[in-house]
């Protein structure tokens, strides 16, 4: 009869150290994505990822009152017509990913910016209408 007890304390023991630690909560995962290889176009969960890296410059090209009807926290607005008067204000040190409602503007906008010598610039696909479906937050 001992020897029973001494076994079932034994095992009750081993189950207690096996199950030590189940309720702990694993930290999340955050994948770091290299800027540098970025391509041309990029889908709006990239730009989720790199939403908030200093090494990014997100540029709308909607007009104000299609900005202001929804717009990624944090974006510059310059509109699509005032692009080539205010190269100035982009950084060229920076990724600039571009987008606008759909991805048309700004596909055009990114070409025209690599023809003035950026190299680092990328359209964002599917544009803001993309970035909603994907329920991500505008303000």
């Amino acid at each position: 009869m001992k020897v029973l007890a001494i076994a079932i304390l034994i095992l009750a023991a081993l189950l207690a150290a096996c199950g030590g630690g189940a309720n702990e909560t694993a930290a999340p995962v955050v994948e770091e994505i290299d800027l540098s290889s970025l391509a041309p176009a990029v889908d709006v969960d990239t730009v989720r990822a790199v939403q908030d890296n200093p090494n990014v410059f997100l540029l709308d090209v909607r007009e104000p009152d299609e900005y202001a009807s929804g717009h990624i926290a944090g974006i510059t607005l310059i509109p699509m017509g005032e692009v080539a008067a205010r190269l100035s204000e982009l950084p060229k040190d920076k990724e600039i990913i571009v987008t606008c409602r759909t991805g048309n503007r700004s596909g055009q906008v990114a070409d025209f910016l690599r023809e003035q010598g950026f190299t680092n610039v990328h359209n964002m696909e599917g544009g803001i209408v993309a970035w909603e479906e994907a329920g991500y937050p505008v303000e």
